[in-house]
């Protein structure tokens, strides 16, 4: 595929060796000559033509030099830094000064490697500020990378999206393009592909971008914007970032004047007019083949080729072959000056001789540009930002449409001319480019769950309520305040658990009344009427504790509701435990010789209960210490509403707190399970072993419904839970004794008694 833009870099050189032959005072008496070899994108061809021109003859002779009269003493070459590097380690060996035309690259500038090697272009580092810039002028901040497989891209990337994390700017993601493409090979679907798949409508291709896709513009740095092309070579809409250079006097006249006549020994000439026009100048060829008209001119060649608009290599070109003039006509100065000019008519050059006077050339180019080979040349850089108009495919205007400078990383300018530019055919204004689209009044942006985040930065987005204290309203144009609720003593569900609280305090209240005023009894006396007294107190305190989780939430409710809810029902089970322990030793202590007496008349059984409740204190203390509980707020659980609720600060120390709690349950209903059937009038071992059961059930419920809850109906499992299993154990311990205080009372007397055991002895 031929690229015959490229032949303006041929035209460009013409035009220099002609200026400079003509200039009576730069090297004056002499001429300069030159020799074309093409350049293709293979490594064999590359070292053929090298080898070819070292040697001057068909036959590769290696450190043999057959030319006499025509010794070059420099090679201008590469529009690839692969290319020069090609060349270039072969050229090393001859101290052969070559000079390069191609974007800059940071490889070719190692000295180490090439210390022969001198790049026309400035290091290209500014280049990513003013991207950066142009992406924030337009407010782009979510873009597709395509660079090259190379150090230079690698370089490249590395920079761009450390300036990008800086700007708040995200990468969609990175595509890498091999950096050289093998002769009649494309990887242009890979480019292609992923320009469809892409979220972004930006994306920036950075590389030697002839060697990565087949595009038909001159440039290095692409901005491409939107996704619809009729052809891949379109690009149309997009842009192009461009090393700044003036215009040069007379070139444009040369080009609209030259022709194959003035290059007769030039074929590639020939074929491209022909190429272009389908004629030929007068004289050229044979007959058979059409003569032009005579205002046949390049300045008609179409877009594609578009000979007529300077490119970064033509200029490049024109001031290497101006930097070669003025080292040679400085070193012919110099050995004038020391009389060793030798023969007048063939001086006596060496290539190696040029190097120290290259390092050190200076001077101002026709455009009126300072030109030179020192670093410092790298300090002040200025790029042409240019529109590419390719609508219809193939017309390839490059537009200039603003500047960018840069002096420092502190001194940078942007200079855009907006109603100059063309933006691709499916946007009919700026085309936008952001990772989610800008939220209406009343929502705002939180990242997606399963995307991908950047250490960088911004993700992909929805849109929700603006913030956990508004929501929007039913037209979605502005945020309303949330009301902040909880579970209340007014509302239905809070007043019907305040209420079954109240109530089951005052029937716990009523029995241990009943049991105090029948303390004398059989029935309370047997069954150990202190523990009874406990454990009816305790049970008064559960349904109390139950409305400390009602009304609003402050920071005493909240440090109180789950510390009492522990200790109290830790107090209430070990009484359970306590008298099921105490049912056992008054069956064991009816055995003579049997010590366990002393324990039943000590009370030792009693002791189980501050044993247990010091237990689960040191557990709360711990609680306490390290995490306690704390308001919080729920804004997720109920539309339009903020829920206050108490956050337990550490679920660990809640569920150790619930779990010894369980334990202590599981060893009552254990130990009365097994006292169940001992015989005795007043045998409460079934009644703990039901109530252990009803509160183990609760509580075994409690958990997983407890987790499948939120705000507040989660605080009333919590109350539900409480009430449930303090009725548990008030119900199927204490009624039965109950019914026969209040209703049966002839079976709790002393004479009762006795004639119960005597009809069962009966």
């Amino acid at each position: 595929r031929w690229l015959w833009k490229n032949y303006q870099h041929v035209l460009a050189f013409h035009f220099a060796i002609q200026e400079i032959n003509k200039n009576p005072h730069l090297l004056p008496n002499m001429s300069l000559g030159y020799q074309f070899y093409n350049g293709f994108p293979s490594d064999q061809f590359t070292l053929w033509s090298t080898l070819h021109w070292l040697s001057g003859q068909g036959i590769f002779a290696p450190n043999y030099n057959c030319k006499k009269q025509d010794k070059s003493v420099a090679i201008i070459a590469g529009t690839t830094a692969t290319f020069s590097a090609e060349i270039g380690t072969l050229l090393e060996l001859y101290k052969i000064p070559q000079i390069t035309y191609g974007p800059f690259d940071p490889l070719l500038s190692d000295k180490d490697r090439f210390p022969s090697l001198y790049q026309m272009a400035t290091s290209d580092s500014s280049v990513v500020h003013g991207m950066i810039s142009l992406l924030l002028h337009f407010g782009w901040t979510w873009v597709a990378l395509f660079v090259s497989d190379d150090m230079k891209g690698e370089q490249f990337l590395r920079y761009f999206e450390t300036e990008m994390v800086k700007k708040g700017l995200c990468v969609a993601f990175t595509q890498k393009l091999p950096a050289t493409k093998r002769l009649y090979a494309s990887t242009d679907i890979t480019f292609m592909t992923g320009i469809s798949l892409s979220s972004a409508n930006v994306h920036i291709l950075y590389g030697e971008v002839r060697s990565l896709i087949n595009v038909d513009f001159a440039g290095e740095y692409f901005l491409t914007v939107g996704k619809t092309y009729r052809a891949l070579h379109s690009f149309h809409g997009g842009f192009s970032f461009s090393p700044r250079k003036g215009e040069i006097p007379g070139l444009k006249h040369f080009l609209k004047t030259v022709d194959p006549s003035h290059y007769p020994e030039d074929f590639y000439f020939t074929k491209l007019w022909f190429h272009i026009f389908t004629c030929l100048p007068s004289g050229s060829l044979c007959g058979e083949i059409g003569d032009c008209p005579p205002n046949t001119s390049l300045e008609f060649s179409p877009g594609d080729i578009d000979i007529m608009t300077l490119s970064d290599s033509s200029y490049f070109i024109y001031n290497a072959v101006y930097a070669v003039a003025h080292a040679l006509h400085k070193m012919f100065l110099e050995k004038v000056e020391m009389g060793s000019l030798g023969d007048a008519a063939q001086p006596k050059l060496l290539p190696w001789q040029l190097h120290p006077l290259l390092k050190k050339i200076q001077f101002r180019n026709s455009a009126g540009y300072d030109i030179s080979f020192h670093e410092t040349r790298h300090d002040v850089v200025q790029y042409d930002i240019q529109n590419i108009v390719n609508f219809p495919v193939g017309l390839g205007l490059m537009v200039n449409i603003g500047k960018f400078f840069s002096k420092s990383s502190h001194d940078q300018a942007l200079v855009i001319n907006e109603e100059m530019i063309e933006w691709p055919i499916a946007f009919k204004k700026t085309p936008q480019s952001v990772c989610s689209q800008s939220c209406g009044p009343g929502f705002r942006k939180v990242p997606q769950e399963g995307r991908p985040t950047f250490p960088i930065r911004q993700v992909e987005t929805v849109s929700i309520p603006t913030d956990n204290s508004t929501y929007p309203n039913m037209e979605r144009n502005r945020c309303l305040p949330k009301l902040v609720t909880f579970l209340a003593f007014e509302e239905s569900l809070g007043m019907a658990l305040a209420c079954m609280a109240l109530c089951f305090s005052v029937l716990t209240a009523a029995i241990l009344w009943v049991f105090v005023k029948h303390r004398d009894t059989p029935i309370v006396k047997a069954n150990n009427r202190t523990l009874s007294y406990i454990l009816l107190i305790t049970l008064l305190l559960c349904f109390l504790c139950s409305l400390l989780f009602l009304g609003r939430p402050n920071t005493a409710t909240c440090l109180l509701q789950q510390i009492t809810f522990g200790l109290v029902f830790t107090v209430a089970v070990s009484t359970v435990l306590a008298k099921t322990i105490t049912v056992i030793l008054a069956f064991k202590v009816t055995k003579p010789g049997r010590t366990i007496r002393r324990l039943l008349v000590s009370g030792a059984s009693n002791s189980v209960i501050p044993i247990c409740f010091l237990i689960q204190l040191a557990l709360c203390g711990i609680w306490l210490g390290t995490s306690p509980p704390f308001i919080d707020t729920d804004a997720h659980s109920e539309h339009g509403h903020i829920i206050l609720v108490c956050n337990k600060g550490s679920a660990t120390a809640f569920y150790c707190v619930l779990g010894y709690l369980g334990s202590l349950a599981l060893a009552s209903f254990t130990v009365a399970f097994l006292a169940r059937n001992l015989p005795d009038t007043f045998n409460e071992a079934k009644f703990l072993t039901f109530s252990m059961l009803v509160f183990c059930s609760v509580w075994v419920t409690f958990l997983p419904v407890y987790h499948s809850t939120k705000g507040k109906v989660m605080v009333a499992v919590e109350v539900f839970s409480i009430l449930a299993s303090s009725v548990g154990l008030l119900g199927c311990i204490f009624l039965p004794k109950c019914y026969i205080i209040l209703l049966r009372p002839e079976r709790n007397s002393l004479k009762g008694l006795k004639k119960r055991a005597s009809s069962k002895g009966f």
